[in-house]
């Protein structure tokens, strides 16, 4: 495991106790910079790659684990899986602690297991919000996703199988 002293992450911000970036109690942080650029976006200042603020892994893994209520973590963004080189060695500290995890991507689930980068991110975390943010298709009905076409995926479940596996709420 890297030293996370050496790591660093470009990040656009966080929320340190949220509801409804993903199930729970949740912290989120929001990387920046995504190639998807998806009109309607709900992030558009963390579109840009050279935007937000260098932040050491161990900065962040501190601020995480100052809060006691907080077991959960999301990885929004902008678009986490550019930087999954950057986020593995905190996703593998996060699940090596017990933290669920969760992250957001504008990438599919098959577009994900199809780099080996990004799908060693992806075997890190519990569940995948995938998809581009299609504004035709906005949504509020369903929960922690922005449009209909984007899926709520069972991580563990959709490697294991083979194929995306739907997230079925506890």
């Amino acid at each position: 495991m890297k030293d996370l002293h050496d790591c660093w992450l470009r990040v656009a911000g966080r929320e340190e106790e949220s509801i409804v970036d993903g199930p729970g109690l949740r912290y989120v942080l929001f990387t920046q910079g995504c190639p998807r650029r998806c009109p309607g976006c709900h992030n558009p200042e963390t579109l840009d790659p050279n935007g937000g603020v260098l932040v050491r892994l161990d900065a962040i893994l501190n601020h995480i684990l100052k809060n006691p209520l907080i077991h959960r973590v999301t990885f929004s963004g902008g678009e986490p899986f550019m930087q999954a080189a950057e986020l593995i060695p905190l996703a593998e500290e996060l699940a090596g602690r017990g933290y669920h995890l969760m992250a957001y991507s504008g990438y599919t689930y098959e577009e994900l297991v199809e780099d080996p980068c990004k799908k060693a991110l992806l075997e890190l975390m519990d569940i995948l919000a995938d998809g581009p943010f299609i504004e035709e298709e906005k949504t509020l009905e369903r929960p922690f996703i922005g449009s209909k076409n984007q899926r709520l995926l069972d991580v563990k479940a959709s490697l294991k199988e083979g194929r995306p596996v739907l997230w079925q709420a506890e």
